[in-house]
């Protein structure tokens, strides 16, 4: 007799309906009540199709039933309870995997001393003041980096450079020369690139403004909030705050650049939890297009580390604008906030992660010399490089690195539901926590699930009450 049981998926309501989140397919199911309760019947143990039958057989008729099984059984919402557990097989993507990201540190140099900076703070993991890197990425390393980039994404029609720091435009006549040496070649080889740049805005000027606005350069500012927020933390080498530099450079950029929206990344603190009237000020006091809120990467010792009662905190604030995008959503009115639009498209596409990110695989970072290291913030690092822009990916180097950090290895995450869009996190994250990039980032467990669960909700509320705005995430 087969004996039937749960398998693994995770049960969230939104607009008075009842879904399915599917893991690890993560696909994304409606249910009826008949599979609803055969759901909850079967939580207390396994049993046949005829005992299930029979036992609910005084609210719905045989054949609700057998449709309420065939349709669970479909999804891999029940099955076999002789059949094992499905876990992450260590299955590797193909070595001429496409590069579509590559993102260029021009330069190791900065014109503020963040306290909480990852590149220079006190949870660096390079010596940028005396390492043996060069300070700025030369044309020909910059060059060097376009033709790597051509060769690595294949067949990919569209590539993408983001121009990355230090503060990226301390090396602005750089990036000029790049991207019209980067459009040239990329037409000479039937393709396109997209250029996007992150900075400080300390050092914008009007003909900077004008150069990004007529390239189309997408733009992101760190900034972490009002001048009591910014000069908290972001200052400069004397200690002076930033706040009243950048904002009228910001204000001026953001009325002249109207050809790429710019977008705002926040790094939440301890010392700035207030997200709430970050966000406002962003957006309304600002004018920022997009917001998007991240937690500071450091151990829990500093100051400025978030505890886990500010972490509930920033969830709860983060709830109340997932509310806020909700209402504008469903009105089809833009919203803001970033971390809610980022996530429903992965929700919405099916995202099933084997890896915590691109990193070393459709993304790479390249340091001021040209070496290729997984992403960004391990630039310049022995440790986590796989290459360089001349010599090419070390191929043993990147399938070790692809064999250690896939989703197979992280046993702690084989009996979580969220794995399939958190995979263990970010690697660098992990790397300052733990001191290895491959273990997963249990620190954040709670957190993520939490939001995880939010953003369902979200996406069964618009799948329910305005379907069509989630065709804007089948792009």
């Amino acid at each position: 007799m087969t004996m039937l049981g749960l398998r693994e998926f995770h049960p969230f309501e939104a607009a008075g309906e009842r879904f399915l989140y599917m893991v690890p397919s993560a696909g994304v199911f409606h249910i009826d009540e008949a599979s609803y309760d055969v759901l909850r019947v079967l939580e207390e143990g396994a049993k046949s199709p005829e005992e299930l039958t029979a036992e609910l057989a005084e609210v719905y008729g045989a054949e609700d039933i057998a449709h309420a099984l065939t349709e669970l059984h479909d999804i891999r919402a029940i099955g076999d309870v002789r059949m094992p557990p499905e876990r992450p097989l260590p299955v590797l993507p193909p070595e001429d995997f496409p590069l579509t990201t590559m993102v260029l540190n021009v330069t190791n140099k900065c014109n503020l001393a963040c306290t909480y900076c990852y590149e220079y703070g006190e949870d660096k993991i390079i010596d940028t003041e005396n390492g043996k890197q060069p300070k700025f990425m030369s044309d020909q390393t910059a060059e060097e980096s376009i033709e790597f980039l051509l060769a690595e994404s294949r067949g990919q029609e569209v590539a993408h450079v983001t121009f990355f720091g230090g503060e990226t435009l301390l090396n602005f006549p750089v990036l000029q020369k790049t991207v019209a040496y980067a459009r040239r070649r990329a037409a000479e080889e039937g393709k396109r690139i997209e250029f996007s740049l992150t900075t400080n805005a300390t050092l914008l000027r009007p003909e900077i403004i004008e150069w990004l606005a007529d390239n189309q350069i997408g733009v992101t500012i760190s900034i972490d909030g009002p001048k009591e927020v910014q000069d908290g933390l972001r200052v400069f080498h004397n200690g002076k705050g930033s706040y009243d530099v950048v904002q009228p450079k910001i204000k001026e950029l953001l009325k002249r650049h109207r050809t790429r929206p710019i977008g705002a990344r926040v790094t939440l603190t301890q010392k700035n939890m207030d997200v709430l009237k970050i966000f406002k000020h962003l957006t309304e006091e600002m004018g920022f297009w997009e917001v998007g809120l991240a937690p500071v990467t450091t151990q829990d010792h500093r100051d400025y580390a978030i505890t886990a009662e500010g972490k509930d905190d920033m969830l709860r604030q983060f709830e109340v604008l997932a509310e806020e995008w909700l209402e504008a959503a469903l009105k089809d009115e833009h919203h803001g906030f970033s971390n809610v639009k980022d996530t429903l498209e992965e929700i919405h596409k099916g995202v099933s992660k084997a890896y915590g990110c691109g990193a070393g695989l459709g993304l790479m970072g390249v340091a001021t010399d040209g070496d290729v290291s997984l992403c960004h913030r391990f630039a310049g690092s022995p440790e986590h490089t796989i290459g360089s822009v001349t010599e090419g990916v070390d191929r043993e180097k990147q399938g070790k690195f692809l064999t250690d950090h896939h989703i197979a290895t992280k046993t702690d995450c084989h009996t979580c539901w969220a794995r399939p869009i958190c995979s263990g996190g970010c690697y660098h994250e992990a790397h300052v926590n733990y001191g290895d990039s491959s273990l997963a980032n249990l620190h954040y467990c709670t957190w993520v699930r939490s939001w995880t669960h939010t953003c369902l909700e979200i996406y069964g509320a618009l799948a329910e009450k305005n379907p069509k705005f989630l065709e804007r995430f089948d792009a």
